[in-house]
Parts: C-alpha cells; structure tokens; sequence
C-alpha cells in the first residue's frame, strides 16, 4: 500500500449504468410507489447453510419502511413497518413463551394470516464484525399472498412485529448509487 493509496476511490462492485435491487447499499435512492426512498441503514440474515438475506431500513422523508430482499433462489421482496407485537394479540407474547411457537393462524388489520416458516437465525447490522444477534422469525402470509405478517423473537422476552406487503421488482426505478 503506497502512502497515498487510501486517497484512491474505491471502484463500485455494481454497473452503475445498470443498477438493479441487487446492487442496492445504504446511501442509495429509488422511487416506488410514488415517493423517492434513500437507504439509511443496511442489515443481514444469517439463516444457516449459507442462505443470506438483506434488509434495508428506507426514509422517504414522510415516511420510513423495512425493505427486506431474499435473492438466493427467486426474488422475493417485502416492504413492512414495525408494528406493535400486542395490536396482533394481547397475549401473544405469552403463548410464544409458552408454547414455544406462536399461533398458525392471526387476524390482523382484517387480515386473517398463515404461518408459513418458522427461522432461527443471526442478525448483524455490521456484518463485517463478529457482532451477530440471535433470533427466531415467524413468518406468516395472507391466502392471496400479498400481504405478510413477522414477528420475531430476540431472547427470552424481546418480541417485535411487523406488518407489510409482499412487492415486484418492477415496481422499483430509478436506482441511484451513494454518493459517498
């Protein structure tokens, strides 16, 4: 390394002429559903046998979102906001611990949901460091399959939910790198 190597640009490992949801990274802005959405923060899933996920937390200024992306076998994208665990049910938190699995079937927001997978798993939002979190994530979905419904479990008695809609690819434009 010369002494002024670290003045050196680091050259993207993306076509910036041809970005795609694949290439996205924090710092990086894209319209859907109306309104430009620039990524804050960028996290990833660890589930085991060298499958990976990608989630982004995304502002669009009057609203924020969690964009999660599992790209290992087709793209599958879901656009969800925190929710409180307890506006699901009162008590579920309860029967998870009890039971050590949470209900098949919730009604939420009108929406009766089905739980699909069942994901012990590591979080990081520096996947560079050893710095991983453990956690278990159910996940359910609507009859039609538009909607869906996580929560997930982070220790003994760390609950969180989230509530959002399954999206196409198309539905993104415009994607533009950091300018970082």
């Amino acid at each position: 390394m010369g002494l002024f190597d670290f003045l050196k640009k680091k050259e993207p490992t993306y076509d910036p002429a041809n970005l795609t949801i694949h290439d996205l990274r924090a710092g990086f802005i894209f319209d859907y559903d109306l309104k430009t959405w620039i990524i804050r923060e960028e996290y990833l899933y660890d589930w085991g046998d060298h499958y990976f996920t990608r989630e982004f937390k995304i502002d669009s200024g009057d609203d924020s979102a969690y964009l999660h992306i599992d790209d290992n076998d087709d793209l599958f994208i879901t656009l969800t906001k925190k929710i409180r665990i307890r506006s699901i049910d009162e008590d579920i938190p309860e029967v998870i611990k009890k039971d050590d699995k949470p209900p098949k079937k919730l009604i939420y927001n009108e929406i009766t949901f089905y739980l699909e997978g069942t994901n012990p798993g590591y979080f990081s939002n520096d996947p560079k460091s050893d710095n991983w979190a453990e956690l278990i994530s159910w996940d359910y979905y609507d009859t039609k399959g538009e909607f869906t419904l996580a929560i997930e479990q982070w220790g003994e008695d760390d609950f969180e939910a989230a509530f959002g809609r399954v999206i196409k690819e198309f539905e993104f434009s415009n994607i533009l790198p950091s300018n970082q």
